[in-house]
């Protein structure tokens, strides 16, 4: 009779039951993720883990364990990228249209080869689609790593996967805002020389610029997190800021896709600008190292 009496009970409050678990799965979740970021891994030298996978039969086992988890989370990563390519697929003729705006739109491109405009098709769909996916892979490599990490180091990865997202998106929009309108006339004109456009060209050209942009825009994200390890120092960088002046220029020459001073100058501004915001941050990051010694040396 119990046993019946207790199945009718659980059917009864199984709406209820489920009702509460659904309001209580945010704050589990959260628990979950709170725990996950403030737990301390055990501290071992690169040394000793590599002696002790040659040496322990758990070590072995242990490191093939992580081998296993890598293979996971990579093939979660290609997944994604196969399903985000996928779906730029939906979009890539729009977006092929938009990215030729500035030389008057898609008819003002030429193709001489039969494959040419399925070759351009495809490059720009996974050139999206991969950086549609690259915050999901950044967070699966997050995910693997994670664990072997302190909260604060955790933290600061899981908080600077967005960062970074953004920090890429305004480097490419500078790209293509500000840098290409001004320096597309130079290069379709020069010498008083009409340029007939290659899909092929053009799209490969564009897109570099854009993608190479948007990766030196994460340099101020980059100079943080190695401040944060205590790899690089703020005071040798405000020192070295002639030397990294001649660097940005060199690069600046590279990225450029002409050879004159003012377009050269466009990309050297916002670098200079973001050198000097990463000292800055330099300085944020390398007091919060000390202050955090500090406070583990306190208690």
């Amino acid at each position: 009779m119990r046993n019946f009496n207790n199945k009718v009970w659980r059917i009864i409050s199984a709406p209820f039951r489920f009702i509460w678990w659904l309001i209580s799965a945010p704050l589990r979740g959260w628990k979950k993720l709170n725990d996950f970021l403030n737990d301390n891994p055990e501290e071992h030298s690169l040394i000793d883990t590599t002696v002790s996978v040659f040496q322990s039969e758990d070590a072995r086992i242990s490191f093939f364990d992580e081998i296993e988890t890598l293979r996971k989370h990579l093939f979660r990563a290609l997944l994604a990228l196969m399903l985000t390519v996928g779906i730029s697929f939906v979009f890539t003729e729009k977006l092929i249209d938009y990215l030729s705006q500035p030389v008057g739109g898609i008819d003002a491109l030429r193709a001489i080869e039969v494959t040419e405009s399925i070759s351009v098709f495809m490059k720009v769909a996974l050139m999206s689609g991969i950086i549609i996916a690259l915050p999901y892979i950044a967070f699966e490599i997050w995910l693997f790593m994670a664990p072997g990490l302190k909260p604060r180091s955790k933290k600061f990865g899981l908080v600077g996967i967005p960062l970074s997202t953004l920090l890429f998106i305004a480097g490419a929009a500078f790209s293509y805002f500000i840098m290409l309108p001004a320096a597309l006339p130079f290069l379709l004109n020069f010498m008083g020389i009409q340029a007939e456009l290659r899909p092929a060209s053009y799209f490969s050209f564009i897109l570099g610029v854009m993608f190479w942009i948007g990766i030196a825009f994460e340099f101020p994200l980059v100079i943080y997190a190695l401040s944060a390890v205590g790899f690089v120092k703020p005071d040798v960088l405000k020192k070295q800021w002639r030397l990294a002046m001649v660097i940005i220029a060199i690069l600046a020459a590279a990225i450029t896709p002409t050879v004159d001073p003012v377009n050269m100058a466009l990309v050297m501004l916002p670098m200079s600008l973001l050198y000097f915001i990463s000292i800055g941050l330099s300085y944020i990051a390398y007091r919060n190292r000390d202050l955090q010694k500090e406070e583990s040396l306190t208690a």
